[in-house]
């Protein structure tokens, strides 16, 4: 390696984050996606220390003593608990530069809900700062998966993006660097989750954990009947008995459980599609609505989306990944980062 090329790597460390509900991710400059873990951690009550963050912490959950406690610090996309979002950055941040010192501190490009406050704005911000960020700049969610889906922001069409995460589901219509329409509901992913759980409970006298319900969504969970049925074993505890218990469910039960999150979900998207501007729509009825988030990876999602608008819907490469990887490329792109990122 070139001194050159030495000094730029220590000076500097440019780095864009998704700050999310379920998950945060972190990539940094000419190194592509550094961090994809869980936004969770676990703190000691007695002293106040973090034991764990990220995928580790999630391995406990549910299974942590009485003096540990299990925090997810963000909240509908939001910051729900300031301190403990901040040492979770600072922890992403250094496994992100794997504990380098760096000459220079760098800039940070976050992606946020549409729907958060100014206030709400400002706490993401200052939790950057106090992360050693030498500049923040913010980035909505759903303008950063615009970039990371390569639309063509920039020019005079509508383009029509739904960005289903954790904690919110965004929708967005973009034309000419700016989002013309959003409509943010917090309504996501996590209450696909608890909609299973309630679900098992009420069906089955059986209570579940957040994990479990998780992969019960993620193996067999689906918007759309499937082409072929799936069952899954999970186990619980037995309501009535108090003992551990196994029980079988099918793709059908899991479908009707989360009926109410989808339908709202839908019907979000309806009242987008309902108050987009006439040329945009028309822009939308040829370029279809572009699908992402982790919300996205549920089965079938896409194809109740299309039945229920009539219009063509595109589920982005990566879901996971996209608003991370838009965020990224504004690392390369600073006029573009000007144009569209928030004061």
């Amino acid at each position: 390696m070139s001194l050159i090329s030495w000094l730029k790597e220590r000076l500097f460390c440019d780095i864009a984050i998704d700050l999310g509900t379920a998950n945060t991710l972190v990539f940094l400059k000419g190194k592509g996606i550094v961090v994809q873990e869980p936004s969770i951690v676990v703190v000691n009550r007695q002293n106040g220390r973090v034991e764990a963050v990220g995928k580790r912490a999630k391995e406990m959950l549910g299974k942590t003593p009485s003096g540990v406690s299990i925090i997810k610090p963000m909240r509908d996309g939001v910051i729900a608990d300031f301190e403990v979002t901040e040492k979770m950055l600072d922890y992403f941040i250094k496994k992100a530069t794997d504990n380098r010192g760096f000459l220079l501190r760098p800039r940070i490009i976050i992606g946020i809900p549409t729907g958060i406050t100014q206030v709400e704005r400002r706490a993401v911000k200052d939790v950057a700062l106090r992360a050693k960020a030498s500049e923040v700049y913010l980035v909505q969610q759903p303008m950063s998966a615009s970039v990371g889906a390569d639309l063509p922001i920039s020019e005079p069409t509508g383009n029509m993006i739904v960005d289903v995460g954790g904690g919110t589901t965004d929708i967005a219509v973009i034309s000419l660097h700016g989002i013309v329409f959003n409509h943010a509901i917090r309504i996501a992913g996590n209450e696909m989750d608890e909609a299973i759980i309630q679900y098992i409970k009420k069906k089955y006298n059986l209570l579940i954990g957040e994990k479990s319900a998780e992969q019960v969504k993620i193996q067999i969970g689906s918007a759309y009947p499937l082409d072929e049925p799936m069952t899954m074993e999970i186990k619980g505890r037995d309501l009535r008995e108090g003992i551990p218990k196994t029980c079988v469910v099918d793709d059908q039960e899991i479908r009707e459980s989360l009926e109410g999150v989808i339908s709202a979900i839908i019907n979000a998207v309806r009242i987008a599609l309902e108050k987009t501007p006439p040329e945009l729509s028309a822009d939308i009825i040829d370029r279809g609505i572009v699908l992402t988030g982790g919300g996205a990876l549920l089965k079938n999602l896409d194809k109740r989306l299309r039945e229920e608008t009539q219009l063509p819907v595109f589920i982005t490469e990566d879901p996971l990944t996209t608003v991370v990887l838009g965020a990224g490329k504004m690392l390369d792109d600073l006029d573009l980062l000007k144009k569209i990122s928030l004061i």
